[in-house]
């Protein structure tokens, strides 16, 4: 592990150590799991991993037309008249 000294408000200094007591942790693996959190909840996937993810639905809307791009206006009028 590597030591690391951070600053806190009193507030927040406070709420830690009462949470720490409640959970019979210590603060320090309170800010561990804080910061934890944190990461996986701001990983974002790699461009790689964005390329795959969109190539997987591509074509799942297949409709058989050839000429949606044309008359796209006219084919979402017919299923909406229905």
């Amino acid at each position: 592990m590597v030591r690391t000294q951070i600053q806190l408000s009193e507030e927040q200094s406070r709420t830690l150590k009462r949470l720490a007591a409640e959970r019979d942790e210590s603060v320090a693996e309170l800010i561990r799991q804080a910061v934890e959190a944190y990461v996986k909840s701001s990983d974002k996937p790699d461009r790689e991993e964005l390329v795959r993810r969109a190539l997987s639905v591509s074509g799942i809307g297949r409709s058989g037309k050839k000429d949606i791009s044309v008359n796209h206006d006219k084919y979402l009028a017919e299923i909406y008249a229905k």
